[in-house]
């Protein structure tokens, strides 16, 4: 039972690290902001736990739903896998043409209302993060029982904090390394595999659970 749990836990840790590596608009907040030192810690606490409740809406909300039909949850799990090898095909689409971040440290700090409502603005109504969380975090869950999705939900959850703080926190020491388009190409490949990687296992067991 442990090992099982641990393998659910693992496999949404490394589903969500690899969704929350790419290049958005949320990870660019985090990341100039901790560059610049404009409250880092409470830039990832926030993007954390938005993040979280994402992760739980999905998880407790679709995977719930579908759970209950193994031929809704293999459909959905099969999407999820379709979803992911796009996914990866982006990611190294993008790491062939290089990307970059201009950080300029010689502005004014905001007041902390203004980096409260931005932080809940490219968390709560950026797009991409609620498809990953919500729809393909949630969706792909449902091929698990409750235990599992929620062994699933704490390992996307542990990954999404493990980014912000070290992202936020870490920001002003990689903050001259990402400002070449080198970094992110390494970076980008390594998302593309990791989503590759996801879409084969999860894809082998939702084609199994659809011709059961």
């Amino acid at each position: 039972m442990f090992a099982t749990e641990t393998a659910v836990y693992v496999q949404g840790f490394a589903l969500s690290a690899g969704l929350i590596m790419a290049i958005g608009a949320q990870n660019v907040f985090v990341l100039t902001q901790g560059a610049r030192r404009h409250r880092p810690w409470f830039v990832a606490g926030v993007c954390t736990g938005c993040d979280a409740l994402l992760i739980a809406a999905g998880v407790g909300g679709v995977g719930a739903l579908a759970s209950g039909s193994p031929g809704v949850s293999g459909l959905l799990a099969l999407a999820g896998a379709v979803f992911l090898l796009v996914y990866g095909a982006r990611a190294f689409r993008s790491a062939f043409s290089g990307q970059s971040l201009g950080l300029d440290e010689n502005t004014v700090k905001p007041p902390l209302r203004a980096i409260l409502l931005t932080a809940l603005g490219v968390s709560l109504l950026n797009p991409h993060a609620l498809l990953d969380t919500v729809v393909l975090i949630g969706g792909l869950s449902s091929r698990l029982d409750g235990h599992g999705r929620m062994f699933f939900g704490l390992g996307a959850v542990s990954a999404s904090a493990c980014w912000f703080f070290s992202l936020s926190l870490g920001g002003r020491l990689l903050a001259p390394v990402l400002r070449r388009p080198g970094a992110w190409r390494v970076l980008d490949v390594l998302v593309g595999l990791t989503m590759w990687g996801l879409a084969a296992g999860i894809g082998r067991e939702a084609l199994e659970r659809l011709l059961a």
